[in-house]
Formats: C-alpha cells, sequence, structure tokens
C-alpha cells in the first residue's frame, strides 16, 4: 500500500529564529521533512503518524512573539514528485556548483550535485548547506578522510568526493536521511562513501582530516568531545546550523580543544564556521 503524508503549509512572521523553533517541535512530534520558502515552510508526516490534534501542543503555534498561520493538505505517494517539482528548485554556489535533481538542466559548471528531491533535510537550499559548500570548495580535499555527520541527502559528501577526499563517512541518524543518502550517492557515481545510520556513537576508534557537522547547536554541543577525538590535529572542522548569537558558546566549546575559528561565513544571520588549530 502506497505511503499517504500531510502537508502542512505555514506561513511565518518573522521567519527567523521562528522557523528553527517550529522545526524542531514538529520533529518531536512525528514530522519527517521540512521544505523552507519564501513565506515559511512546507512540513511533511506520514498518515499513520497524524491526528486531527497533533498541533495542539505545540507551544510557538500559540506565543504573541510570532504569526504564523497554515494549511493542510494529503498527499498520495503517487503524486509526491510533483508535490516536489513544485518546491524544488535549482541552485548554484559561486558559478562553480550546481545542486540540482535530475528533471533539472545541467547548467554545466565545474560541479554539478544531482539530488533525487526526496523527503530528507540538505537539499542546498538551506543557507548552512551552501555555506559549508562554499567551506569546502576554498579546501583542497584530495586524499582526506572526511566525515559527513548529519548528511541529510549526502550532498556534502558527494562535493567532498568530487573535489577529491577519500575515503568517506556519511552518518545520519533519521532512516529516510540515510536511504536518501545512499541512493544519492549512487546516482552520482561516487566510489569513495560509505553511508551510515546512527549517531555520535559510531564515531569510536576513527580518525578524520576534516569533519563536516551541519546539525543544530545543541546536537553539536552535545556531541562535540566525540567529533574531536576523532579528528586529527592537523584537521580541519566544518560547523553550521546555527545563528550568528550562537557563536561564542560553540566557541567556548570547541577551544577547549585548542582549535580557533579561521573563517566563518554569515548567511541571513546563519552561519557556518571553519575550525584549524
Amino acid at each position: 500500500m502506497d505511503n499517504i503524508y500531510i502537508s502542512y503549509t505555514f506561513k511565518i512572521h518573522p521567519k527567523e529564529p521562528a522557523t528553527e523553533i517550529l522545526v524542531a517541535e514538529l520533529g518531536e512530534i512525528g514530522f519527517e521533512s521540512f521544505v523552507e520558502n519564501e513565506d515559511g515552510m512546507i512540513a511533511y508526516i506520514q498518515q499513520i503518524d497524524w491526528n486531527e490534534n497533533i498541533l495542539e501542543d505545540v507551544f510557538i503555534l500559540n506565543s504573541n512573539e510570532f504569526a504564523i498561520s497554515y494549511e493542510m493538505e494529503v498527499i498520495e505517494q503517487t503524486n509526491w514528485n510533483s508535490e516536489w517539482e513544485k518546491n524544488f528548485n535549482p541552485i548554484q554556489v559561486d558559478d562553480l556548483v550546481s545542486i540540482r535533481a535530475p528533471f533539472h538542466e545541467n547548467p554545466n559548471l565545474k560541479y554539478d550535485v544531482v539530488i533525487e528531491p526526496k523527503m530528507s533535510f540538505g537539499t542546498g537550499h538551506h543557507e548552512t548547506t551552501h555555506m559549508m559548500v562554499q567551506h569546502l570548495l576554498d579546501l583542497d580535499l584530495t586524499n582526506k578522510k572526511v566525515l559527513d555527520m548529519g548528511c541529510g541527502t549526502g550532498i556534502l559528501a558527494i562535493f567532498a568526493e568530487m573535489k577529491g577526499a577519500k575515503p568517506i563517512d556519511a552518518i545520519d541518524i533519521d532512516n529516510w536521511c540515510y536511504q536518501n543518502s545512499v541512493e544519492n550517492v549512487e546516482r552520482n557515481n561516487c566510489s569513495n562513501i560509505d553511508v551510515y545510520e546512527g549517531d555520535a556513537s559510531l564515531l569510536i576508534n576513527k580518525k578524520y582530516d576534516v569533519i563536516i557537522a551541519n546539525i543544530n547547536r545543541n546536537i553539536l554541543l552535545n556531541d562535540m568531545q566525540a567529533y574531536m577525538n576523532c579528528l586529527n590535529d592537523n584537521g580541519t572542522l566544518l560547523l553550521s546550523g546555527f545563528y550568528q548569537e550562537d557563536i561564542p558558546i560553540i566557541d567556548a566549546e570547541v577551544s577547549k580543544y585548542q582549535f580557533k575559528i579561521d573563517k566563518i561565513i554569515e548567511r541571513n544571520n546563519w552561519v557556518a564556521l571553519k575550525y584549524q588549530k
């Protein structure tokens, strides 16, 4: 039987930080995927996990600080591709990297990442993914061992291989992200990426030259010791998934390991930090 999904299209004002808070709350109650748009975002949940009162305890919807409205729609799996095609637009990073779906025209840039737009976070449209691609563009990844933690659709791992990295581990705790990353790794003909479903506990006895962690602030803080334990002394740490005002608390944690900020990229108040010793 085909899976049926429920979509909620949220109009949010102001968008930040309300969108991040809403995503966190919805993720706790079973929503699987989120797509940001100009007015807010669209959130998806399987019908079997849905009930008519599911939004009743979502705190931010009752907050006086934000104006949030929404519309609900039932989406059958047979219409899923057309639903994504309506919401997924190709992007380009610094006129060097294209991130697109198979149904988009190839702009013939230096790097071309093709992502089947399923229900995984990390299509490249979010500011954090875009900035991480910019950081990777500046790095020499030839034969560097790379970790993509919280890999989403696998974009950053795939791009790292295109830049010469090997071997590469891509890890995500979400099963749908794991499956989607495996498919996208194959779609881009990558041969040096291993995809795993799990969390930071998988990092025991691992060593990397470059660690990419595009997750949320709290997970980064919680798992920082695990990251640092498997990062080589001369390695590079790339962190994103948080706002400019979060830099001091992130930096305080990373500085415990004698790593210092080498470069900051900012985009619509989101930031991506590069750390070196």
